[in-house]
């Protein structure tokens, strides 16, 4: 098969990560016989910085045309620390989930057993955690207008809005999960409060008489985050709006005990794009030190999701466990007075395990 991907490493650690998971990438093509291509882009801060857009045209163009996108990082201190930025790196993240129609935003939450300790949950909770969660991702808050502040800047609005067709369109996605899974499905909401959540379970429960074959259960937000803390393995599959889903997720991303593990994919109208939860990590930039896992793990979701070759993502992910058993990890992950390894030895080795 022909790989066509476009490559999109941004700011912080996104570089170093990717040249590992690229390592990977290259190694799984050679030994399955897949012919690669790969063309890099400019995304975020560096992309701000190098043509005064997060999301360029050219990069949009390249995504187009590839079957798959692998997204390293956004962000920099220089934005962060300026709210007055009138261009941000986060701008193009929007931009480009908005421009490519990626409406859903799939996390798997896993643990590990060789890092049980290493969770800041207790091991009875969190060991055999294995669920997804489903955020829908170019609607709500973050999308709505009217936003911005009032002329004189004391009052700031943002609209939340979301339409039937949206919520339709991601609860059926939910489902699509659940039925291959435990068929269990949680709709997270705030319909005691908010008007959108009130038709997003109005839409749910529509949906549900479909699916008699999973049981379906309704949360508020707010019930669902203590849930993740006291019960995680109570979840199979979770569908949500997108705010909701923002913090959700990232609350969820600890449980394994490290932000550097989880990998995700967005996938939507146009091609998919597969990019690790963490964010750019400046302070650990270019010391060799960020742990590339979740991003060789999400180079693995994109072989299964975007080009149905579950056997290249299961190779992948072997390699992932069999460094992580034979101590071959990152400071981050490296059991208290082991050894740690760099950056590019994770890559390498777990390059050299997947091409054996």
């Amino acid at each position: 098969m022909k790989l066509n991907i476009a490559v999109l490493p941004g700011d912080g650690i996104g570089p170093e990560v990717m040249d590992q998971a690229l390592k990977v990438v290259r190694a799984i093509s050679e030994k399955f016989g897949h012919t690669l291509h790969t063309e890099t882009a400019l995304t975020g801060a560096c992309a701000i910085d190098a043509v005064g857009d997060p999301y360029p045209e050219a990069t949009h163009e390249l995504c187009m045309r590839s079957d798959a996108v692998l997204y390293g990082a956004i962000g920099s201190p220089k934005y962060d620390n300026d709210p007055t930025a009138r261009i941000r790196p986060e701008h193009g993240l929007l931009a480009m989930r908005k421009k490519l129609g990626l409406y859903a935003n799939i996390r798997p939450v896993t643990t590990f057993p060789s890092l049980l300790d290493r969770s800041p949950l207790r091991a009875d909770l969190v060991e055999g955690v294995d669920f997804v969660c489903v955020r829908e991702l170019t609607g709500g808050l973050y999308f709505g207008r009217p936003q911005g502040r009032s002329e004189d800047g004391r009052v700031a609005y943002d609209t939340c809005v979301y339409s039937r067709e949206e919520i339709e369109r991601i609860v059926r996605l939910a489902y699509g999960y659940a039925m291959k899974r435990r068929r269990h499905l949680t709709v997270v909401d705030k319909a005691n409060v908010l008007a959108t959540s009130r038709l997003w379970r109005e839409v749910a429960q529509e949906v549900a008489q479909e699916f008699p074959g999973v049981e379906t259960e309704y949360m508020f937000v707010d019930n669902a985050a203590m849930r993740l803390i006291q019960w995680p393995k109570s979840f199979d599959v979770v569908v949500t709006e997108n705010m909701f889903g923002d913090i959700l997720t990232d609350e969820a991303s600890v449980i394994s005990g490290s932000l550097g593990l989880l990998p995700s994919a967005s996938v939507g109208l146009h091609t998919s794009l597969f990019e690790p939860i963490h964010g750019s990590y400046p302070q650990a930039a270019g010391r060799n030190i960020a742990n590339p896992l979740a991003m060789i793990l999400s180079a693995a979701m994109m072989f299964e999701y975007a080009f149905d070759l579950p056997d290249e993502g299961a190779a992948i992910r072997r390699a992932v466990d069999a460094s992580m058993a034979a101590g071959i990890v990152t400071e981050d992950i490296a059991p208290k007075g082991a050894q740690a390894y760099g950056t590019s030895e994770v890559g390498d080795w777990i390059a050299a395990h997947v091409a054996q």
